[in-house]
């Protein structure tokens, strides 16, 4: 794809996957836990946005429905100067993005916790985005009518299905 990390991104990767591993035991996150599909189908995933959009600097950029932080995180290891927004419905899902942003040493990330019709009314988020991204959260014409409010004018939208 082009990217070439760091080693200490490649470090984040790596604590982010034990993280990940570890608090999934007890707050269901993920159903793909080996640590070689972790890294295809969650990280190197997540980083294929890269190949439809370029970030560029501060680019505010919404995850809607994250989870456990994906496609976010991985894009925040690799693009720092985004400005990146967490939206998760679900509480405990929520306290472990607050644990790995902060592990992780990430800045310009806000975790939101409600949900994404609700959110979207507040004008603090509402057409703010330069990119907003979703992954297996709903349908697509669900998915679209949750998530275009967030994208500003001239903005992306992409959906990883």
């Amino acid at each position: 794809m082009g990217l070439e990390l760091t080693q200490e991104q490649l470090e984040q990767f790596d604590v982010y996957y034990h993280e990940l591993v570890d608090w999934n035991r007890q707050i269901n996150l993920t159903a793909i836990t080996d640590y070689e599909e972790v890294q295809i189908k969650h990280f190197l995933d997540s980083l294929t946005i890269a190949l439809a959009w370029q970030p560029d600097r501060g680019n505010s950029v919404i995850d809607v429905g994250t989870g456990a932080g994906i496609p976010g995180i991985p894009l925040k290891i690799v693009f720092s100067d985004i400005k990146l927004v967490l939206l998760e419905a679900t509480a405990k899902k929520v306290s472990f993005l607050h644990h790995i942003t902060q592990k992780l040493g990430l800045d310009d990330v806000e975790i939101i916790v409600g949900r994404a019709e609700e959110v979207a009314r507040v004008a603090q988020y509402r057409e703010k985005f330069k990119l907003v991204l979703s992954r297996a959260v709903a349908p697509l014409p669900t998915l679209v009518e949750l998530t275009l409010p967030f994208c500003a004018l001239g903005g992306s939208f992409i959906a990883q299905k």
